[in-house]
């Protein structure tokens, strides 16, 4: 009988073929579930913290927040930790209040008079910066003093600066024969003394955004645009400005928000005075809750959920432009 050698490891018929397939599919299987496990537990561990940082500083802040806003917190309340539920009392008794609508008019004033300000300087010194020069690095670096510098040591700054008695800004306008200017002093320039502060302290910030954003429009157009005989107004109006609009309405925004909660510079410069010249809606909720030697925490909270909620508004309104401009 003729007898074939077999080589090892080599099935003796096509059913053993058969049978060793299956027992290697599974540990190969086996092997891609472990990858993809490990896979979604590596990114639960990159994504645990930022999760955790979200929870302790935004939603606990914003949930003790509403909450204050809906109780009669007294520090006897925070003590016993039995405050009565009001409801939306706080809220009616803040927009009911005869500081109300001047703290809102200040608000207002004090906002879109900075944004605006601070977007057009901001953007004047960035296309000015575009063009490269000698020293346009160290004249940038200059720039972003203001933003280094901490909020207290600024206001302070500018404190000094517009008193009414040796500050130097009355000092040079008294070498031009103008008068002495109570800045901080009087209802009728307080709101713009700190209005002026804070402007100088948000152009660094629009002019970092701004120049970050012109370095992406390509060269190109500009130089299709002097072909064309364009000069150098309508090369901004009719490529730069056009271009650079989703970065300007980021930047809006943020100036926006970040407007809405100014706190210190006010404080530092008038504490919201003379009265309630200077006094807008977050200076308002920082004197309820610390300013005045007798806390009144819930109606603090109540002013602070407004300023949230104008916050969101324009922050919703500026995803439905978007999302309309992607759409078109």
């Amino acid at each position: 009988m003729r007898t074939t050698a077999k080589t090892v490891g080599e099935p003796r018929s096509a059913g053993d073929a058969i049978d060793v397939a299956p027992s290697a599919a599974p540990r190969g299987g086996s092997a891609v579930l472990r990858r993809v496990r490990t896979t979604r537990w590596a990114a639960v561990a990159f994504v645990a913290p930022l999760i955790v940082y979200l929870l302790l500083f935004y939603a606990y802040p914003l949930y003790r927040n509403v909450e204050l806003s809906l109780h009669d917190y007294t520090p006897r309340a925070f003590v016993q930790g039995d405050p009565e539920f009001v409801g939306f009392d706080n809220f009616a008794d803040v927009i009911s209040s005869s500081a109300f609508g001047l703290a809102l008019r200040n608000t207002a004033v004090f906002t879109l008079v900075s944004i605006t300000v601070q977007y057009a300087i901001g953007l004047a010194l960035a296309v000015f910066f575009r063009n490269n020069f000698r020293l346009s690095g160290v004249l940038r670096a200059m720039f972003l003093v203001p933003w280094l510098l901490p909020l207290i040591v600024s206001a302070s700054t500018w404190s000094w600066m517009m008193n009414s008695e040796n500050g130097i800004i009355n000092s040079v306008l008294g070498a031009f024969g103008i008068g002495q200017i109570n800045w901080l002093t009087s209802p009728e320039w307080a709101l713009a003394s700190v209005t002026i502060a804070n402007i100088w302290l948000g152009i660094p910030f629009n002019l970092v955004i701004l120049y970050s954003g012109l370095q992406n429009i390509p060269d190109d157009l500009y130089e299709a645009a002097a072909l064309d005989g364009a000069n150098a107004w309508q090369q901004f109006w009719r490529v730069t400005f056009p271009l650079l609009r989703p970065v300007s309405a980021v930047t809006l925004l943020l100036g926006l928000i970040y407007t809405l909660k100014v706190v210190d510079v006010i404080w530092v410069m008038t504490t919201g005075g003379p009265g309630n010249a200077s006094t807008t809606l977050s200076i308002w909720s920082y004197r309820e809750a610390f300013g005045t030697g007798q806390p009144e925490f819930s109606p603090a909270a109540a002013i602070g959920n407004l300023l949230i909620v104008i916050a969101l508004v324009f922050g919703f309104v500026y995803l439905y432009l978007r999302r309309r401009e992607d759409r078109a």
